[in-house]
């Protein structure tokens, strides 16, 4: 069982790799993928690849929790519904494994089960689970200044995993971030802990493409593009970033296109065109706001449109996914240099890293992406390497090796 109660953004993809490789290597079994109701409209892409998939020795059903199951859940917003929700997630979790009689089941957002698992709560079954946000070893990264509130959490964390590894029915821990990898298997060695490539797919570009999607969006030719691509809200640095535009010069305004490709919050979405409205006024900037759904095989093109690709993200944990499609395009990325985003853009030098929480910051690294060449800010190799350490093909074999499913490939 694949359980998934959460919607866009990687998580239909992660799913579909699955898919994609149980059919490719031949598994002979049952996979069950427990999700929200909506899954199947949002996730179209990889509704198909499920009925592509379907032969005679290999069943796969789409469970869509019920409506109502879904309302009960509540929000991730603050401490306190969190927690009610992860809970509640977690009996789900346990209802529908039950249910649907599994054998194994993969948690692909394990961090929502944390507290049921700290305490020690039976599953139905043997299960295993993609970690995404550890902070443990934040402090070996360049730069870090851990507030109070970081603190706290690296504190809680610690108390907490080192009991959930200790869960005598988890099989498999798979994290995105190496270097938490590194430090949990450590500190816990008998415990299977195992990095996941964050799977992301290179596509060649087509002039032809790019040229109708130029024109489709109305860029004007002599504008530099900065994609700001994905859920278009506060955590992403969109308000930080549109204050360092009005403090660009205005030689640098007169050829700036801000393209911004997402999903913003209802709330969000009003501010921020409040504010774009502003600004394409008083500074002679042009600004884009193309909010729709994008497909997988689609999303490509948006990056290699652009000419760099912004990422200022607000202290965010854990991997982005946009630094991986910047690096498959060959395009320099104006990054957050906070936590495993900051370390891995200065590493594989993906672009310019600043502190992201100053409007002054980002701006000076606006216009001197505005100035210089590509080159000189990042380096292609590097970027290309990147993009291979995370291919799906990796990332599908890796969970495919370590599940105990082997009797299951023919």
């Amino acid at each position: 069982m694949l359980f998934d109660l959460a919607l866009g953004g990687h998580h239909g993809n992660y799913i579909q790799h699955q898919i994609d490789r149980a059919y490719q290597q031949g598994f002979r079994g049952a996979i069950d993928i427990v999700v929200l109701p909506e899954f199947a409209s949002v996730h179209q892409d990889t509704v198909a690849a499920i009925d592509r998939a379907q032969q005679p020795q290999l069943e796969i059903q789409l469970v869509a929790i019920s409506a109502a199951e879904a309302t009960g859940l509540g929000s991730r917003n603050s401490g306190l519904t969190r927690a009610r929700r992860n809970f509640r997630e977690w009996q789900l979790f346990c209802k529908y494994a039950e249910a649907l009689h599994t054998t194994h089941a993969l948690i692909m957002y394990l961090d929502t089960c944390e507290l049921p698992l700290a305490m020690g709560m039976r599953s139905p079954c043997a299960f295993s689970g993609i970690y995404f946000r550890p902070t443990v070893h934040y402090q070996m990264f360049a730069n870090y200044q851990p507030n109070r509130k970081d603190k706290l959490q690296q504190w809680r964390e610690r108390l907490t995993w080192a009991r959930i590894l200790k869960h005598p029915q988890l099989e498999t821990v798979f994290c995105l971030d190496p270097f938490a990898v590194t430090a949990l298997a450590a500190q816990h060695p008998h415990t299977k802990v195992v990095h996941l490539a964050d799977p992301v797919q290179p596509y060649p570009a087509k002039s032809d493409d790019l040229t109708a999607l130029k024109t489709q969006l109305g860029i004007a030719a002599e504008r530099q593009v900065f994609l700001l691509f994905g859920g278009v809200d506060g955590r992403k640095g969109i308000y930080q970033l549109l204050e360092a535009i009005s403090l660009l010069p205005p030689a640098v305004c007169k050829q700036f296109c801000l393209l911004l490709v997402g999903q913003p919050h209802p709330t969000d979405r009003v501010n921020i065109h409040q504010k774009i409205t502003a600004l394409c006024e008083t500074k002679l900037i042009q600004a884009i706001e193309h909010y729709e759904f994008i497909p997988e095989a689609d999303v490509p093109t948006y990056f290699q449109l652009a000419d760099a690709i912004l990422a200022p993200y607000q202290r965010h944990v854990g991997m982005s996914g946009i630094l991986l499609l910047a690096a498959a395009a060959g395009k320099p990325v104006l990054s957050s240099d906070y936590g495993l985003m900051g370390e891995l853009a200065r590493q594989y030098q993906l672009g310019l890293v600043v502190d992201s929480t100053q409007p002054t910051e980002i701006a000076k690294a606006l216009t001197t992406l505005m100035s210089v060449s590509p080159h000189t800010i990042s380096n292609s190799s590097q970027m290309q390497l990147f993009a291979a350490q995370n291919s799906i093909d990796l990332y599908a074999s890796t969970i495919f090796a370590h599940l105990p499913i082997e009797h299951g490939i023919s």
